[in-house]
């Protein structure tokens, strides 16, 4: 079974090597939508896939960091990089150009993790990320599944490689959380009282 979860932000990047002179010759902004899809073979003890209430936890967080921020990718021109590094209290350094795929590997690739590193209270089964969706217009998608993140010619994907900004960082609810999950510390989801009507 399938559920998702959407996520709204805007950010503005630019898109070296593209064919486009628009996109890779001035930053530009989008509203993005992300698609979160999960999937698993059973349920939990409330009859879900996964609390959508749990989404607004650590993958809220860190999904909301590209929100109102400059994304980089960190093998641009590195004037550019300082400069938006100087000029953009919000900016994320990643390890691939920031396009509509990259972005839709990039989020499947921190959904994943999260999720690995969550222990789960109320009986989940054997929930993973099924696909990313990433809306960069109203007419145009990319979508990525765990295919896509494992496959090297795309880009290697590793936490280290995906640098926050300090002012993403504090406003987190834990200003640690990141670091925590590069730790491979756990995140532990709150406990359920079972209540059991007949």
């Amino acid at each position: 079974m399938l559920i998702r979860k959407l996520f709204k932000f805007e950010n503005a990047h630019i898109v070296r090597n593209c064919t486009s002179d628009r996109c890779k010759r001035s930053i530009h902004g989008h509203s993005y939508k992300v698609e979160l899809l999960l999937k698993a073979s059973r349920l939990d003890h409330g009859q879900m896939v996964y609390d959508f209430g749990l989404l607004k936890g650590v993958i809220k967080d860190i999904f909301d960091s590209f929100d109102h921020a400059i994304c980089f990718w960190q093998h641009d021109d590195a004037e550019y990089i300082e400069a938006c590094k100087k000029f953009s209290a919000r900016w994320v350094s990643l390890p691939v150009s920031p396009s509509a795929e990259q972005f839709s590997r990039i989020f499947f690739y921190l959904a994943q993790q999260v999720l690995a590193s969550t222990i789960t209270q109320n009986g989940e089964g054997d929930v993973e990320v099924y696909s990313v969706i990433v809306h960069e217009t109203d007419t145009g998608y990319a979508q990525s599944f765990i295919e896509d993140i494992e496959n090297t010619q795309m880009g290697v994907l590793s936490l280290d490689q995906i640098v926050f900004s300090e002012q993403v960082q504090v406003e987190w609810a834990d200003p640690k959380m990141y670091e925590k999950l590069q730790q491979g510390m756990k995140f532990q989801n709150p406990t359920v009282d079972l209540q059991v009507h007949i």
